[in-house]
């Protein structure tokens, strides 16, 4: 997964569940918990998140990951990014599709041999 689509599941997580904690973000993103933080920390940075404290029902103290305007419109900017270049492979893999499948057609059959 690369960075930008890391932070498009990550805008999109946090849209969702501005309460999971980093180690419920690494999980559901299929990363190490360093990543996750590393990650967060540019988002914060770039001003596309802002952290609020909450507390959690079991007492301890959590934040609250919430997407700035700015984080929103990014979100919108990466979710049409990542759609275009979905969209090209896809296209490119139906080429690719159709091609092998006219090359099979072009192949000689095997022969049935009557005894």
């Amino acid at each position: 997964m690369t960075t930008e689509q890391a932070h498009l599941r990550l805008l999109q997580l946090l849209q969702q569940h501005p309460e999971l904690s980093q180690r419920e973000l690494a999980g559901r993103l299929g990363v190490s918990l360093g990543r996750t933080h590393y990650l967060l920390r540019g988002l914060i940075d770039k001003g596309l998140l802002k952290v609020e404290n909450f507390l959690r029902s079991d007492r301890k103290l959590g934040y609250l990951y919430l997407l700035t305007p700015a984080g929103i419109e990014a979100k919108l900017h990466l979710t049409r990014a990542y759609l275009q270049r979905q969209e090209a492979e896809y296209h490119a893999l139906r080429e690719e599709i159709a091609r092998l499948r006219a090359e099979l057609d072009l192949e000689p059959q095997p022969r049935d041999r009557a005894p």
